[in-house]
């Protein structure tokens, strides 16, 4: 494709005053700036750069992702139901990303899903890098109310604010496959990374397939999703920290051969600080979580002073259901069980050794936990993921 823009880029991220620092490691692209659409007549389309118009996809034309594809502030990128999107298998170095102030239209149908793969002929979990939403909703390791902002792990984009209903465009009936990589032990990107998204933006039916890092990973904000199948992620299945708030709602979760947990569950990111001074505190309703029975797995991981209602619950093949972690420090997971501000109700159990293991250095019951044993009936993954969703047993 012919650019219509040659603005040379020297540095993508750029310095703000009062950001967060991490120690990870972060990738700075230098790029070509691109946009706008294709050339009339062009049938394969290479995609990546920073998009400064809004880039709206033809469903003619065939489009692989060879790079970050950056949609810049103010613009927005269209797909339409049924179409599939290409990456080159070159793992982080090629995603899509939504930054700050731009937004996605990917509304697809049960019939008509939209898919973000591998261009691999044998594609295989980290293939390519997956899809980054970046937002301006709060975030716990900035002051509570400040709009600082923090840098995502790959690619040094920024995340954060104090807008809580920030809006990054809409999503329904998208599938993720083979996505997913890490750098080193600090800096990945996930099947779907969601950095500071609000609650002005919809996530429906989005699945994630076969992806060597976390499933959806959250960095704070207050979006709400539902019906979410995460099925055979390398890591975590779900993952959030930074203070995240959303509600989570209708969630399948199916672990393969390589796994982590169902849900790693954090109040805050360790590797800044809680200068907010709260937690996460997501609602989380209809969840079903499948094991593979083996030693040692756990299905929740519910640390560093999380909160959270999980409600109606289903937990299969696990040695261990809610395993908690945290001290009397700064990491009170324990008294936010204390307090009942987290809390499992209506679950059932299936083949679990051990429903509950306390390591938060409080005191307190199972009872005090766990409420409603044998009244789950999860999520019916069977009726919404009919005809869209891949790999469910």
């Amino acid at each position: 494709m012919k650019n219509r823009l040659l603005l040379i880029l020297g540095l993508i991220s750029l310095s703000f005053i009062a950001c967060e620092r991490d120690d990870t490691s972060e990738i700075i692209i230098n790029i070509t700036n691109t946009g706008g659409n294709e050339e009339p007549g062009e049938t394969s389309v290479n995609l990546s750069g920073v998009y400064t118009q809004d880039l709206i996809l033809d469903p003619e034309v065939e489009y692989i992702v060879t790079g970050p594809v950056l949609m810049a502030n103010g613009t927005t990128l269209t797909i339409p139901a049924g179409m599939t999107i290409k990456a080159e298998p070159v793992g982080v170095n090629a995603y899509i990303a939504i930054q700050q102030g731009a937004s996605i239209n990917a509304v697809g149908n049960a019939s008509n899903p939209i898919v973000l793969t591998s261009n691999a002929s044998s594609p295989s979990s980290g293939d390519w890098g997956g899809l980054v939403i970046c937002g301006r909703a709060p975030i716990n390791s900035t002051p509570d109310g400040s709009t600082n902002t923090a840098t995502s792990e790959v690619g040094g984009l920024s995340y954060g604010g104090d807008t809580a209903d920030d809006n990054s465009g809409n999503i329904q009936y998208l599938r993720i496959e083979y996505a997913g990589g890490a750098i080193d032990g600090n800096a990945e990107l996930n099947g779907l990374s969601l950095y500071a998204v609000g609650n002005g933006t919809t996530i429906d039916y989005v699945q994630v397939f076969e992806g060597s890092d976390d499933g959806i990973e959250f960095f704070g904000g207050t979006v709400n999703v539902s019906h979410v199948a995460i099925v055979n992620s390398e890591d975590d299945s779900i993952d959030w920290t930074e203070g995240y708030t959303g509600t989570l709602t209708d969630v399948y979760v199916q672990h393969g051969v390589s796994h982590d947990k169902a849900f790693e569950c954090d109040g805050y990111n360790t590797d800044f600080s809680n200068e907010g001074g709260y937690f996460s505190a997501p609602n989380i309703n209809n969840v079903t979580v499948v094991g593979t029975a083996e030693a040692g797995t756990e299905a929740f991981r519910l640390r560093e002073g999380t909160q959270g209602i999980f409600t109606n619950i289903v937990v299969t093949d696990f040695e261990e259901a809610f395993d908690l972690d945290g001290d009397t420090g700064e990491n009170t997971t324990g008294q936010g069980v204390l307090d009942d501000l987290l809390q499992v109700v209506d679950v059932t159990f299936n083949n679990v050794v051990t429903k509950l293991k306390n390591d938060t250095g409080y005191t307190f019951t199972e009872a005090d936990f766990i409420s409603g044993e044998g009244n789950g009936t999860g999520t019916d993954i069977a009726t919404w993921g009919a005809g869209w969703t891949v790999g469910i047993n």
